[in-house]
């Protein structure tokens, strides 16, 4: 972005707060503490301060403020390359950079889609690979915001609004907004359940959505203790269901992923049966334990969803743990094995949500191992660790306590 057009809305910003508090150009510098003649530097970059301030004055989020400044727009974040791109190839194009991984490609070209779009359909088809591409760089609060543009677009199809409803459901799952994910869960599957699926888009969808509304439910049990019992039933009556599904488009399909979210959901089966008493935890946590013999060495398995399944295994162990096991030196034993492997499948997935539960589970394993011992284990990051727990606050603002509390307690090394 140039110099003069952060100048440019900066001064927009400026006239708008004027007009917004009725003040005078130096009524306003005063609000804002600077002399008229500084208010917009040579370089169009205020300060922190006076983003601040300007906020204030606007009664915006900071957030909006500087996204205003600074945020490129689409046509200034298209490569050359893309100029001349109807719409059609610009979002087959961001779709083929999405599949190959390539998720920095997907969204400019995603976003370039966006500026080309001229119906609200094709609108919303581009805000549906742009939160594609957030998920998979793993910004969920950017998917959130792609994903309600999409929805808010008028003149958008049935079939388009399920699916950007299901990609929404799995953004609020992903930042633990729980309320909010298990609501559009229930959206999409109630449409569905009353319009039964004809293709398999729609069967996806809904199989989908009780995997989303299952998880909310078991998540929900840990923080709505006095409802644990009926979130624990709801969750498992979703959960099967979401399996029973998966596993019908694996077999009907002869697709491998579908087989792997149907494991996952096996598992968040397993935890819930212990919770309802319906498994010994111990048993449970064996099955858990026997699944990972299999899997010495992620980096020589298969990336995709198999692989992330043997990841949230891993997490649903430990919370089998934290929640059954009483026998303190069992417990770090589970968790430390579950917690390890969890970080190498986070690790060869660059899977953010798995990275923002590893760091929990082991921060939880930590502070009960000092509950019991009386003593703080000696917790040790290097660089790698410190860039991971910061991108993991980034990403997921419940996070930042966690991640704070880490980085002030653990010794960091530094490397000659």
């Amino acid at each position: 972005m140039g110099q003069n057009t952060r100048k440019a809305r900066l001064e927009q910003l400026l006239r708008l707060a004027q007009t917004y508090r009725g003040w005078t150009r130096k009524e306003l510098a005063r609000a804002l503490g600077r002399d008229t003649t500084k208010l917009v530097p040579a370089s169009g970059l205020p300060k922190l301060d006076i983003v601040m301030d300007l906020a204030r004055v606007l009664d915006w989020p900071v957030e909006d403020v500087a996204q205003h400044l600074w945020a490129e727009s689409a046509t200034e974040a298209s490569a050359p390359e893309d100029a001349d791109l109807n719409f059609t190839t610009a979002e087959q194009r961001s779709r083929d950079a999405h599949r190959d991984g390539r998720y920095h490609d997907a969204l400019r070209l995603a976003r370039h889609a966006h500026a080309v779009s001229v119906t609200g359909e094709e609108r919303a088809i581009a805000s549906n690979r742009e939160a594609a591409a957030w998920d998979g760089l793993g910004r969920y609060n950017e998917c959130l915001r792609a994903t309600r543009r999409g929805l808010g677009e008028t003149g958008v199809s049935t079939r388009r609004r399920l699916i950007l409803q299901s990609n929404l459901s799995t953004a609020y799952y992903s930042l633990w907004q729980l309320i909010e994910a298990r609501g559009t869960a229930q959206c999409v599957i109630e449409w569905l359940d009353t319009h039964a699926p004809t293709d398999q888009l729609a069967h996806v969808v809904l199989a989908h959505g009780h995997y989303v509304r299952g998880n909310a439910y078991r998540r929900l049990m840990t923080l709505e203790p006095e409802n644990h019992r009926h979130c624990a039933e709801l969750a498992r009556r979703d959960l099967d269901t979401a399996r029973t599904r998966f596993l019908a488009l694996a077999d009907e399909h002869d697709d491998d992923s579908y087989r792997g979210v149907a494991h996952t959901c096996e598992g968040g089966l397993l935890e819930l049966d212990a919770c309802l008493g319906n498994r010994d935890p111990r048993v449970v946590l064996e099955r858990f334990a026997d699944a990972l013999n299999g899997l010495v060495n992620p980096n020589e398995f298969p990336s995709g969803d198999w692989l992330e399944s043997y990841g949230w295994w891993c997490i649903l162990g430990c919370n089998v743990a934290l929640r059954h096991v009483t026998d303190e030196r069992a417990l770090q034993s589970h968790m430390a094995i579950f917690t390890n492997k969890a970080d190498e499948i986070a690790e060869r997935l660059d899977n953010w949500s798995l990275r923002e539960r590893v760091f929990t589970m082991e921060y939880a394993r930590r502070q009960r191992f000092a509950d019991w011992t009386g003593v703080e284990s000696d917790w040790t990051i290097d660089h790698d660790d410190v860039r991971i727990i910061a991108g993991t606050m980034g990403r997921f603002p419940a996070f930042h306590r966690t991640g704070w509390r880490i980085l002030q307690s653990a010794k960091v090394v530094v490397e000659a």
